[in-house]
């Protein structure tokens, strides 16, 4: 038996719909800009040029109806409505037309972003990760299976803030399809069961207060729903 000098940590997860197990997460991996509208708000060119990828930390997940402390080290914190996809089957350089083979399951989630740490990162030319991987900054509602949902190509995503639509699209207009964000991300790093992807978010991204409500949903795959408490 292996002994370890601290004890391991829990196993980060994300619940699943109409289950008592849970989804055991390795890692979180994120596309940024991902739809068109949302390219041009962060005055950025739409076109489809090679997807870009960042991560969080797996114990960064929380789950939905959880309220949240506001982050510390950040005054502009934003919302993120995304679809999640989970990795079921691990693989190196997966086929596009093999990899929703690889796929567990979907699911919704809130990417939160520190804006104000991200762009002085982007100013500097250093890693977003201060604005993007901070603690309890990746909300996910329960997975919903692929084998009881299929491959959800087309719906509604939507998010809204103390019951104000902020984001409303169709996640048919990702840029980079879930397929194809599978393969190319398996082009440079081996995916593996328990790997999430969060594929990217609409416009319509924008601050959030204490106070706060936040709720959103993918047509098909549910919907979450995230409060934001004092800072801690």
């Amino acid at each position: 038996m292996t002994s370890y000098v601290l004890p391991p940590p829990p196993v980060a997860s994300v619940a699943v719909a109409g289950s008592d197990k849970r989804f055991a997460v390795r890692r979180i991996f994120c596309v940024g800009r991902n739809y068109e509208a949302h390219a041009r708000e962060m005055g950025k060119d739409p076109t489809r040029e090679a997807p870009f990828f960042f991560m969080k930390p797996a114990d960064a997940i929380v789950d939905s109806g959880t309220t949240i402390p506001y982050p510390p080290d950040t005054s502009n914190l934003h919302h993120e409505i995304e679809l999640v996809l989970a990795i079921g089957k691990g693989g190196v350089n997966i086929a596009e037309d093999k990899a929703l083979e690889h796929v567990w399951g979907y699911g919704v989630g809130i990417d939160f972003t520190r804006r104000d740490r991200q762009g002085e990162a982007k100013d500097a030319g250093r890693p977003w990760e201060w604005g993007k991987a901070f603690d309890r900054s990746a909300p996910m509602a329960p997975l919903s299976p692929a084998a009881a949902v299929g491959h959800p190509a087309k719906g509604r995503i939507w998010l809204a803030v103390n019951g104000k639509v902020k984001q409303d699209q169709d996640i048919a207009d990702l840029i980079w399809s879930v397929p194809e964000i599978i393969s190319i991300c398996s082009r440079s790093m081996a995916l593996a069961p328990g790997d999430v992807i969060m594929t990217g978010t609409p416009a319509g991204v924008g601050a959030v207060a204490i106070g706060d409500v936040i709720t959103g949903g993918i047509e098909g795959l549910g919907e979450i729903s995230i409060t934001l408490g004092p800072k801690a």
